[in-house]
């Protein structure tokens, strides 16, 4: 004890810092700021909300998640899931592989679908000609006929994943024209024989006939989901649009992503899809009657009762609008017109390259000739831009009727301020296999260098084509109709679906992100879309808390060493109110009497007197 009291007592005010002798009020202050410093931790570290480690995780995820969207598949990977999309097309059929990770448990995301790729890091493909079709007349040969794709996918997953691995074979435009009678003879023959030759995961349902708007919906979906426009998380410097959930009673409102809109020029048709955020009110009921075939309401998340993941998107395809076809209804247009005046006004125009009918929509000085062989019109470019844009205008077949566009059909309203558009096929080749301004569209710039390519000298045209000044998949083709597909886009762009010229949020692609997307990817994730609800159930199979023991473990570490830190922090502030006591108490006793010395120093009691 006297060696303990001596320690005591040898912190002295004169050997002490001032620093370490605080006052109450320091204390304090330090203890506030303690606490404070450790809630912020607490709150940048763990945030707010029930999957707030999933979404951080996630979000970091998908920025970076284009760099091993590229890697070879693992496919010892146990984890692994697989799925095939069979696209039976007019021209070909085509396999596409595609692969996800076991999906995390959070209902609040989609499974993480991505193109198989081999070992030489290339997309698992494979494409046949001709198209199914073809075998309208021997439908018993259509399982034959599937079969080197279906063989081709089962080389590349592995055997043990095959019976979980879903089958879908989706026909299209090829099978459409069809008979219906032919085109269920067709099925039937793949739903009987492939099962016997394969042992994918797959049903009678699995195999259809889809329709135009499908396809334009599982391309829209394909786009946004690598686009990442389906993750909702919490981005600052991404656009949101506030939506009307499509089917609600309360007109529930929520805030959430913008999607992007296609746009999809093709030879043949033109397609516009895009979300419809809000609730759209019809001119008749005729309007709404043919709206109802245009717009699809559908849910992507793996759970009925969750909104977050419902869409309401328009889609619509026009026939005859692609640039080949509008070119013939042109050329074809040109042809009886040139007829019907010869014969009115007994001339001979367009019937030699003497006397050419002149076209503003080929380049300057090319000649050409149209029509079959008895009915051959000869042609001479003239290369004026602004005059083919007002001839082709009445191809558009636009009426006067409200919210309508292209043949008068159906289009709900766009918020050309809170909106963003992507252009592909054609609207990307005419921008930029020859005027090379491929990317951002702007009206202005587009029309000046198309009115410039079409007032150039044919001559001066295909010398620069020879030099290699062009994109490398244009050809002679292209040169010849690029005056009149650039204005043929234009119009249909500004003057069909109504975009101002103004517009800046539209941007013509041929790929996103460095990868060709197919309507494909958008007909998985969505015929899918239920398959996380078996892995959230494997989940809570394993104990009624297992996503909270999940959460508890990711957090714990924080937990933990925030609580070690104010441990140490407390042990601190203890000492030094230990070290303020033992110094009041040394002051006090240097002006005590002895008889209060001996029992402070532990000593010996005097003899006292004691009077009896």
């Amino acid at each position: 004890m006297g060696l303990l009291s001596s320690w005591h007592f040898s912190l002295s005010p004169v050997v002490l810092p001032r620093f370490l002798l605080p006052s109450f009020r320091q204390l304090l202050l330090l203890g506030l700021l303690t606490g404070v410093m450790g809630l912020l931790y607490l709150l940048l570290v763990t945030g707010k909300g029930q999957y707030s480690w999933l979404r951080e995780d996630r979000h970091i995820h998908t920025r970076l998640g284009r760099v091993p969207d590229m890697e070879a598949t693992d496919t010892n990977n146990p984890n692994l899931n697989y799925g095939l999309v069979v696209d039976c097309g007019s021209s070909g059929s085509r396999v596409f592989v595609y692969t996800w990770p076991r999906h995390n448990g959070n209902p609040h995301e989609l499974l993480d679908i991505k193109q198989m790729r081999d070992k030489h890091r290339k997309p698992v493909v494979m494409k046949i000609k001709p198209g199914i079709s073809e075998y309208a007349s021997t439908p018993d040969k259509a399982s034959d006929y599937i079969s080197p794709l279906l063989s081709f996918a089962a080389q590349h997953i592995p055997k043990n994943k095959h019976q979980e691995t879903p089958l879908y074979i989706l026909c299209t435009a090829g099978m459409r024209v069809l008979p219906e009678s032919q085109q269920e003879a067709l099925l039937e023959d793949l739903r009987t024989d492939i099962p016997v030759n394969f042992n994918f995961l797959f049903s009678d349902s699995h195999v259809e006939v889809i329709s135009g708007k499908q396809e334009g919906v599982y391309a829209w979906i394909g786009i946004n989901f690598v686009l990442g426009r389906f993750n909702h998380v919490e981005d600052e410097h991404g656009a949101v649009v506030e939506v009307q959930v499509p089917g609600s009673d309360q007109q529930e409102t929520l805030v959430r992503k913008r999607t992007a809109g296609v746009l999809d020029m093709g030879g043949v048709s033109t397609q516009i899809a895009y979300e419809v955020p809000k609730t759209v009110s019809f001119a008749s009921p005729q309007q709404e009657e043919i709206a109802k075939n245009l717009l699809a309401e559908f849910n992507l998340g793996c759970d009925a009762h969750r909104t977050e993941h419902v869409y309401r998107v328009y889609v619509s395809t026009f026939l005859g609008f692609g640039g080949n076809a509008a070119r013939q209804r042109y050329e074809e247009n040109l042809i009886s017109t040139t007829q019907i005046q010869n014969k009115l006004l007994g001339q001979h125009q367009g019937e030699s390259a003497d006397s050419p009918i002149l076209d503003p929509c080929l380049p300057a000085d090319l000649q050409d000739e149209v029509g079959p062989q008895d009915q051959r019109v000869h042609l001479r470019g003239t290369g004026d831009f602004d005059r083919c844009r007002l001839l082709l205008q009445p191809f558009l077949n636009r009426t006067n009727d409200t919210n309508t566009s292209l043949n008068g059909v159906y289009q709900p309203p766009i918020d050309f301020t809170n909106s963003q558009f992507y252009g592909f096929s054609e609207f990307y080749y005419c921008t930029e296999d020859v005027l090379r301004m491929g990317g951002d569209y702007n009206s202005t710039k587009y029309s000046n260098a198309a009115k410039s390519y079409c007032a150039t000298q044919w001559k001066t045209l295909k010398e620069r084509f020879d030099r290699g000044l062009y994109a490398s998949h244009a050809d002679q083709h292209r040169l010849k109709y690029q005056c009149f597909k650039s204005a043929w886009m234009y119009e249909v762009l500004h003057s069909g679906f109504a975009f101002p010229a103004a517009y800046e949020n539209l941007r013509t692609a041929l790929l996103v992100y460095d990868k060709e997307v197919q309507w494909t990817l958008g007909a998985i994730l969505y015929r899918t879309r239920f398959l996380p609800l078996r892995d959230i159930q494997q989940e809570s199979l394993k104990g009624s808390h297992s996503h909270w023991h999940h959460g508890f473990s990711f957090m714990n570490n924080h937990y933990l060493f925030l609580a070690c830190f104010l441990v140490v922090v407390l042990s601190i502030l203890l000492y030094l109110l230990r070290l303020r006591r033992i110094h009041n108490r040394s002051t006090l006793l240097r002006g005590a009497p002895a008889s209060v010395q001996w029992l402070e120093e532990g000593l010996a009691s005097p003899d006292l007197p004691v009077t009896l």
